[in-house]
């Protein structure tokens, strides 16, 4: 028989916009800059593209975004969820243990949370 592994359970993006006005939960934007300099940013979010989240999540790397640690709580988003989906992934490779991913900025928006232009 087959058996599925249990998925840790997820974040929501109302938890993540109460999780990062509490200052327990670190956003990360993996959209490109195009589209976050046409629509904004979650307020206080990394903007770390998933092009690069791969250089800019690692500790090794002389391109990493030293504000993440590897027990950080983390919520990525992108437009949809699909590349915030695959950032998870990437994230979890490198040894980060709470990542979650909490769909698009809409969801952002639609659970109470700011975006910040600039």
């Amino acid at each position: 028989m087959f058996f599925r592994q249990a998925r840790k359970p997820g974040m929501t993006a109302a938890e993540a916009v109460a999780g990062a006005k509490a200052g327990d939960v670190i956003v990360i934007d993996v959209r490109e800059q195009g589209e976050v300099a046409m629509s904004g940013k979650a307020k206080g979010a990394l903007h770390l593209p998933l092009m690069r989240l791969q250089d800019m999540a690692d500790p090794r790397h002389p391109d990493f975004c030293g504000k993440l640690t590897p027990d950080s709580k983390i919520a990525c988003y992108c437009a949809s969820g699909g590349r915030s989906g695959r950032a998870v992934q990437i994230l979890e490779h490198l040894g980060y243990a709470d990542c979650h991913n909490i769909g698009g900025l809409g969801n952002w928006v639609q659970a109470g949370g700011e975006v910040e232009r600039g």
